[in-house]
């Protein structure tokens, strides 16, 4: 007995029954052959179809379609094309064989053929078919491979443009942070202290304008290069999406319809609220101006289900969605939407660094950003931000109404020259006593020297021996008493827990307005009052992270 494998499906269009016998006969040799009988040639294609047959053996003389004509049928339709076709024929004429291997036979046999003659030419044929689909499902899979591998690179190539482009602002918004502190600076100074007539006055108000427009594109910056320090607390996402509600209807405008659609049971989230409420802003200012003006903007804020999206991996997430009805996005733009200055708005009506703020924004909070457009038919942007177990809690509030000053000592620590100086002046016109050192060692030599110090307002990044962590951990064993502020421009090798500032650390982000130093500094001294000995921020034996 012959073995074959027990994947040959064997199909025989013949309008003789009694045929049907004859071939299952000669085929009793075949193990794990399946024979299927059709005696109507009109439906040989579907019924190949439907048994996924290997070889089909067809009758040459019927009397409504030959064996010529279904084997062009065969041949013709993509699914039956590369079906073996054997043609049965009592005529042994080289003829009619030329016109069937024509028509596209790939055998012919002569009624009726020796059953061992039949077993290996339908083995043959069959094996050859199977080893074609195999082949086809090996490149089929081949190709999806590729495909795959190709969407990968792509990925990949697209994160790193967007790792270099990061580096590349980060580093910016940096140097550009020190450079509008002393603009700002001594413009404040000079208002403080210049007695400038109100010609003047105006003038200084309209620099320090731009100094405000520079420092808002630089926070831009680096939010989207995950260099902005976080102050993350557990917040409930729902809350905040209420509290917003009434701003968001007034940015949308009267023509314009919100949705709000918050789950009941919403989860707690770890997360900047601030920064959090400026991504919201400028995805529902997006909004608007892709619906122009009219439309539906949906907000939406659900526990998200075990089936995320491909880029998003496994965990528990709340998923905060901001929708519109406006034009859409192809497919082209969709691809750049999150590139830094990229926009489509006219000149004047937009940075392009809304999409690149919330994009860094959400990556630096431990989530992912899922961006979906369809031209014609809106636009969705899905945040997913890790689930919090904790109980969200109260933001204690800095409030900043006017300048105020105090009598106590403040060691500014500050190795640009041009930025310690106008921030000296600022507190020395406020009352306060400085001293300036202009690296971490040289404060250590004045901590050192014995002199009483309130506050040390330091740069986190500087150059010397000493890092401004070591500062800190300092002046916390020696001076329990002295509170500790920290200020910098870019959050790069600052922060812990992937960009999130340790909540025992105070942070003035440069560059800084006189009213907000002068209420932080306040805040601060009055703190160490009502806590004395917690004035760093840092207690004995706990671990300080992130200020290098």
């Amino acid at each position: 007995m012959i073995d074959d494998r027990p994947d040959c499906s064997v199909l025989l269009i013949d309008d003789e029954p009694f045929s049907q016998d004859i071939i299952a006969h000669g085929l009793t040799g075949c193990v794990g052959h399946n024979l299927c009988y059709e005696s109507s040639p009109a439906r040989a294609v579907q019924v190949a179809r439907e048994v996924r047959a290997t070889v089909v053996l067809v009758d040459l003389r019927m009397p409504d379609l030959d064996g010529f004509e279904v084997t062009t049928r065969l041949r013709a339709h993509p699914d039956t094309e590369d079906i073996p076709v054997i043609v049965l024929s009592s005529e042994d004429d080289p003829e009619i064989k030329a016109r069937a291997f024509a028509v596209g036979a790939n055998d012919y046999l002569v009624k009726w053929p020796d059953p061992r003659e039949l077993v290996a030419r339908v083995r043959y044929h069959s094996g050859a078919c199977n080893a074609r689909r195999q082949r086809d499902a090996a490149f089929a899979s081949l190709r999806v491979s590729q495909e795959q591998l190709a969407a990968s690179q792509s990925a990949l190539h697209q994160a790193q443009k967007m790792e270099a482009i990061g580096q590349l602002t980060g580093g910016v918004a940096h140097d550009f942070n020190n450079v509008l502190q002393i603009i700002g600076g001594n413009l404040q100074l000079l208002k403080l202290v210049g007695n400038l007539n109100d010609n003047a006055k105006a003038r200084v108000e309209m620099a320090l304008t731009g100094v405000e427009r520079g420092a808002k594109l630089a926070a831009h910056l680096l939010a989207f290069a995950r260099r902005q320090p976080l102050q993350s607390v557990v917040v409930d996402p729902g809350h905040l999406l209420r509290d917003m509600d009434d701003m968001m209807r007034r940015v949308l405008g009267p023509s314009a319809r919100v949705v709000t659609e918050i789950d009941p049971d919403l989860g707690s989230i770890m997360v900047d609220p601030n920064q959090l409420n400026n991504v919201l802003l400028n995805l529902a200012i997006n909004a608007r101006d892709a619906m122009a003006g009219s439309g539906t903007l949906t907000i939406r804020a659900m526990n998200a289900g075990p089936d995320l999206p491909p880029d998003v991996p496994p965990g528990e997430y709340v998923m905060l969605e901001v929708a519109d009805t406006g034009k859409g996005m192809p497919k082209e733009i969709l691809q750049r939407a999150f590139e830094p200055f990229f926009t489509t708005k006219p000149v004047g009506q937009g940075t392009g660094l809304g999409l690149s703020m919330a994009y860094g924004f959400v990556k630096q909070s431990g989530g992912e950003i899922v961006l979906t457009s369809e031209v014609g038919r809106g636009t969705s942007v899905r945040i997913y931000l890790p689930r919090s177990d904790a109980t969200p809690s109260r933001v204690e509030t800095v409030h900043s109404v006017q300048l105020t000053g105090g009598l106590e000592t403040i060691l500014v620590v500050e190795d640009e020259k041009d930025v310690r100086e106008s921030t000296a002046g600022i507190l020395s016109a406020l009352g306060y006593d400085v001293i300036e050192a202009e690296h971490a060692a040289q404060a250590l030599e004045i901590i050192e020297s014995g002199r009483h110090i309130d506050l040390v307002f330091t740069d986190v990044i500087m150059p010397g021996p000493v890092s401004s962590l070591q500062l800190g951990e300092i002046v916390a064993e020696r001076l329990p008493g002295t509170q500790i502020l920290y200020t910098s421009g870019y959050a790069e090798g600052v922060l812990v827990h992937e960009g999130t500032l340790d909540a025992s650390l105070h942070l003035l982000q440069k560059p800084y307005h006189p009213e907000a130093l002068a209420a932080r500094i306040r805040h601060l001294l009055r703190r160490g009052e009502r806590h004395p000995g917690a004035g760093a921020g840092l207690q004995s034996g706990r671990t300080h992270f992130g200020l290098t």
